[in-house]
C-alpha cells in the first residue's frame, strides 16, 4: 500500500515539474494524466474487440486539438457523429517512390470525440489487427500503467517484470502476408526475418517541418523456424508503437532479444 502511495506521489511531483518546464504545453500534461489512468485500467477504460479493436475512455481527458499538437498531422476525414465527431486516419500501402500499391492495401485508425471535443474512443481496423492481434494489443495497453518514462525521447517503456501473460497463438507469416501482400524490403537478422512495409497517411495538411511523419514504416519480425509473428514496430500518425509479442506469452521460450531501434 505504502509503495503504491509513494509511486503515485512521485508521479504527481513529476507532473508538476513537467508542467513548469513545458511553459504552457497543456497537451503534454493531459497526455500524462491519461498515462496515470492506466494504473487503474478497468476503472478508466474498456475494450471492445470484433472486426475492429476499440479502446473506450470512461473518463475523457484529451481534446481533439491535443492530437494535432502532439502529431503535427491532421486526419484524413472529419465527420459528425451523434456523440460529437469522428476523425479517421487512412494509411495506404506505397512503394519506394511513395506511389500507391495496386491492388490497394489500406487500414484506418479512428478517434471519436464527444461534444466537448474530448476523446471517448480509439479504434483500429481489421487489417491493423493482422499485425497487432487483439489480445496482445489489449495486454500491451494494460502494461503502460507500469511503464517507465523516457523524458528525452518522450516514450514509454513497459517493465517486462510487470507484463501480464496470456495464452494465445501468434499469427503465422502466410496469414499475415495474405493480408499485407509483398513487403517493401526484407532483412535477415539471424533467427528472424524482418518484413518492412511502407504506408502513407492520407492527410489534407501537415505542419511545416513534419512532412516525414506522413510516411509510416512498419517492421514485422517473423521467427524463421516457427514462421510466427514475434514483433511489430511502426509509427502511426506520429505515434510510435513497438510490441514484442513473446514477452506477453505464458511460458514463452527463451529467445534472443531484438536490438533496440
Amino acid at each position: 500500500m505504502k509503495t503504491g502511495i509513494i509511486k503515485r506521489s512521485l508521479r504527481i511531483i513529476f507532473l508538476l515539474a513537467l508542467t513548469a518546464s513545458l511553459s504552457g504545453c497543456m497537451y503534454w500534461v493531459r497526455a500524462y494524466q491519461v498515462y496515470l489512468q492506466m494504473d487503474e485500467f478497468d476503472r478508466h477504460f474498456s475494450v471492445v474487440a470484433n472486426d475492429e479493436f476499440t479502446l473506450r475512455f470512461k473518463d475523457p481527458i484529451l481534446y481533439s486539438k491535443d492530437f494535432v499538437s502532439l502529431s503535427k498531422l491532421y486526419a484524413s476525414q472529419d465527420d459528425p457523429t451523434p456523440e460529437g465527431r469522428r476523425w479517421r486516419y487512412w494509411f495506404r500501402k506505397v512503394d519506394g517512390n511513395n506511389n500507391l500499391i495496386k491492388p490497394e492495401v489500406k487500414f484506418y485508425s479512428d478517434l471519436n470525440f464527444n461534444k466537448e471535443n474530448r476523446l471517448i474512443a480509439w479504434s483500429f481496423s481489421s487489417l491493423f489487427l493482422a499485425i497487432a492481434p487483439p489480445k496482445f494489443l489489449e495486454v500491451s495497453l494494460r502494461s503502460i500503467g507500469g511503464a517507465e518514462i523516457d523524458k528525452e525521447k518522450q516514450q514509454l517503456k513497459a517493465n517486462s517484470a510487470l507484463l501480464e501473460k496470456i495464452s494465445d497463438d501468434l499469427p503465422k507469416k502466410p496469414a499475415v502476408l495474405a493480408q499485407l501482400g509483398e513487403p517493401f524490403e526484407i532483412k535477415d537478422e539471424g533467427e528472424q526475418e524482418v518484413y518492412i512495409y511502407r504506408f502513407l497517411l492520407e492527410t489534407h495538411h501537415i505542419e511545416e517541418g513534419y512532412e516525414d511523419r506522413a510516411l509510416n514504416e512498419v517492421k514485422i519480425s517473423f521467427d524463421k523456424k516457427t514462421q510466427e509473428l514475434v514483433r511489430m514496430a511502426g509509427r502511426f500518425a506520429g505515434l510510435k508503437v513497438s510490441i514484442n509479442y513473446r514477452k506477453f506469452l505464458d511460458e514463452a521460450p527463451a529467445v534472443a532479444q531484438n536490438k533496440p531501434e
